[in-house]
């Protein structure tokens, strides 16, 4: 039997429907609320407002879960390699044998960039941020792919490209960012080692590819792939809402992990993380600071806006995190004041009555630098993940019988009318 909200306005009922969702999820259909009541509603960033509907990640804050297509996070991130977990998220089932050999050949096929693209990144200014790059890089890849005959096939095609060539456009523009020459991707390594070797290897020191290294990579990737209806995956589906092509939306998608209160955390953790050991290493310090309600300062890594408890992700990271670090054996000060960080604040009454728990920026930070992903391309690392997750949504927001262009209502709060005054008389 249909279910309704009602809401009285001036006298007169209206009753609006409730949608619920496979996980029982309910939410009420606002669809028709302004043609019938004159009325929209106001809710500042979005915390309380569902803008679609989506068959690809189901996450609960409060129970701590998060499954693409149905399968728990944890079993992936366990048993499943990157390319698997991408093809899951774009087509909505794993992929069999034949399947995921056929998507390793394409993704080796297409992993080369074209020459001209390489002139592009020659002309950036050497200071230039990574994600600024990638991001323009990206959007320019459009002019290079002239449209196929199918919109099908200009989709599998363009998926693949992305997929493939994003993870060597990353590696060349820190590549030329070093002064170094280019390394090419590899057909025998898989997508993590491809990635690291392109990294890391140079003509005088050949790179030696760790299965830790490798391990951890994959696992950071697989859990950064999708995360439901965030700021970059909001912002690519209501980009291609307007029917921008998919090099677009994923330019705006880059854009918008740029910032630091999304893509860019993993990156503030570490920049936190030297500054108390750049400050004497004092960890009780900060703590106290943090618990400060006058003090503006704000532990970087802990606590999330969804998860209510410990995040699910972090806790698959803090366990590769940990056996990372006892692998490879580094000596490096600012994992150890985050060791010392990640104690105090677990055991202190504050931080667990508040559920500020480290999350998977905090681990994700010390993992990249410890495998020796540079700070300032933490969040191309990031971008790297989520790509099948924007591909995904972009995908599915395409195919969607409803589609309408995003066109968000606004609450005026300006001069009302008056008339305009001549320059004289100002």
């Amino acid at each position: 039997m249909d279910e309704f909200v009602t809401l009285t306005y001036r006298g007169k009922e209206v009753k609006l429907p409730l949608v619920t969702g496979s996980e029982g999820e309910k939410a009420i259909d606002i669809s028709r609320l302004r043609t019938e009541t004159g009325l929209i509603t106001l809710d500042p960033g979005y915390a309380n407002t569902g803008s679609c509907l989506s068959a690809i990640t189901f996450m609960d804050g409060e129970k701590g879960i998060l499954r693409y297509r149905g399968i728990p996070v944890e079993q992936l991130a366990e048993k499943a390699s990157f390319k698997e977990t991408a093809y899951l998220l774009i087509n909505g089932r794993l992929p069999n044998r034949d399947e995921l050999t056929q998507l390793s050949v394409r993704l080796n096929d297409h992993s080369l960039v074209h020459t001209d693209l390489k002139a592009f990144y020659q002309n950036f200014p050497r200071a230039s941020h990574p994600m600024g790059i990638l991001s323009s890089m990206v959007n320019a890849m459009k002019s290079f792919y002239p449209e196929l005959d199918t919109l099908e096939e200009e989709i599998n095609i363009t998926v693949t490209r992305l997929l493939a060539k994003v993870r060597t456009m990353a590696a060349m523009s820190y590549k030329i960012s070093r002064g170094h020459e280019i390394v090419l991707p590899r057909p025998d390594l898989t997508y993590c080692e491809n990635f690291l070797n392109m990294m890391f290897d140079t003509p005088v020191t050949p790179y030696e590819i760790k299965r830790e290294a490798v391990n951890a990579l994959r696992v950071f990737w697989i859990l950064h792939a999708d995360h439901e209806q965030n700021c970059s995956t909001s912002s690519v589906r209501m980009v291609g809402s307007a029917r921008v092509n998919l090099y677009t939306a994923i330019s705006t998608g880059i854009a918008a992990l740029w910032g630091p209160l999304h893509g860019g955390a993993n990156q503030a953790v570490i920049e936190m993380l030297d500054n108390i050991h750049n400050n004497g290493g004092d960890c009780t310090k900060i703590i106290q600071r943090a618990k400060d309600k006058n003090d503006p300062f704000r532990l970087m890594g802990f606590g999330h806006r969804v998860y209510k408890t410990y995040d699910p992700r972090a806790k698959i990271m803090k366990k590769m995190c940990d056996n990372l670090l006892a692998a490879i054996q580094i000596t490096d000060p600012l994992l150890d004041t985050a060791k010392e960080l990640e104690e105090m604040t677990l055991k202190d009454p504050y931080f667990i009555d508040h559920n500020l728990y480290p999350n998977i920026d905090f681990y994700s930070g010390i993992i990249l630098r410890a495998i020796g992903i540079p700070t300032n391309m933490f969040t191309v690392m990031f971008a790297i993940g989520r790509l099948p997750g924007w591909i995904a949504q972009w995908k599915e927001s395409m195919d969607d019988p409803n589609w309408k262009i995003s066109r968000p209502r606004q609450i005026y709060t300006g001069h009302q009318q008056y008339d305009y005054v001549p320059i004289h008389a100002r």
